[in-house]
């Protein structure tokens, strides 16, 4: 690979994981500033950004879609992977937002490397070596830290914020894996597309977002556009394309921008003050992001 290439493939996963950084910072201004909800927010994103993939690969290659519908066990998989990966990993993130902020939310959510870690763990009928042990207290430190500051008994954020959080965390896991056999026969934006119209119809259908009045105005609906455009669409794109250029293993470890662009737009747009042991507890779970990846790599 040549320098030009490896930097473009750097730039362009960067670039993805600060617009989902947006993205979530997004959300909590429509939830703070517009009187949003959750309900309402995450069942239009996933219909809306859904739509227009599934759209764009039906008038590009609309055989992919009735192969994997006219297959039984693959249709099954992409419906649990809409529902239980897409459409819980979304609800739950968001609603993580709009109990505490962007920052923290998306911090919490990058502890699902670890969870999957353990998960592989199990699956492989092996003890966790050293690395893990090591990334497991780190991430144990962070979440002590962030949820007590240090002080045993007390909550510095609201238990709804840290069970989303921790939610959210564990449904990436299922966001990651419930997929793996479905990406080895179809593109991965085209399973996303789809996982994201079932999912945001079956929210749509509980939630009724239809019921909720938040304040619609051009700041509301530019908002949206980041979400559904460049937090969800633009994003992948340049995400997927760095993994094409650097490899999943580099673009993973680059895409932890990702909580460092959600905790300094909620800081410098949205006014959240974070104090130094929440900063702390943030080093602390993104450090077993860090520790994982690289360990990945040298295996």
């Amino acid at each position: 690979m040549n320098g030009s290439k490896k930097k473009q493939g750097i730039y362009m996963t960067l670039a993805g994981g600060c617009l989902w950084g947006l993205s979530g910072a997004c959300g909590q201004f429509l939830f703070k500033e517009k009187g949003a909800c959750s309900d309402w927010l995450v069942p239009i994103r996933l219909m809306m950004a859904g739509f227009l993939l599934v759209v764009c690969y039906l008038l590009r290659s609309p055989a992919l879609s009735r192969r994997i519908w006219s297959d039984k066990k693959s249709a099954s998989l992409l419906l649990c992977y809409g529902v239980f990966g897409m459409m819980l990993c979304q609800y739950s993130y968001f609603k993580a937002i709009e109990y505490s902020n962007a920052g923290t939310a998306t911090v919490l959510q990058y502890l699902s490397p670890v969870l999957i870690m353990l998960v592989m763990c199990v699956h492989e009928r092996r003890r966790p070596g050293t690395t893990d042990c090591i990334a497991v207290a780190l991430a144990l430190t962070g979440i002590f830290l962030l949820a007590t500051h240090g002080q045993p008994g007390q909550l510095a954020v609201s238990g709804r914020a840290l069970f989303w959080g921790l939610f959210s965390a564990f449904t990436v896991v299922l966001y990651n894996l419930i997929p793996r056999g479905l990406m080895k026969s179809y593109p991965t934006p085209f399973l996303l597309g789809w996982a994201m119209l079932i999912g945001g119809t079956l929210l749509g259908i509980l939630r009724r977002p239809w019921q909720y009045r938040p304040l619609l105005d051009g700041g509301t609906l530019a908002a949206l556009t980041v979400i559904i455009l460049f937090g969800t669409i633009v994003s992948f794109s340049l995400y997927m394309q760095g993994v094409k250029l650097i490899g999943p293993e580099k673009a993973s470890l680059y895409a932890c921008i990702e909580p460092v662009a959600a905790t300094l737009f909620s800081a410098f747009w949205l006014h959240v003050s974070f104090s130094r042991i929440d900063i702390l507890g943030f080093a602390c779970i993104l450090a077993t992001l860090f520790l994982i990846t690289l360990w990945g790599q040298e295996k």
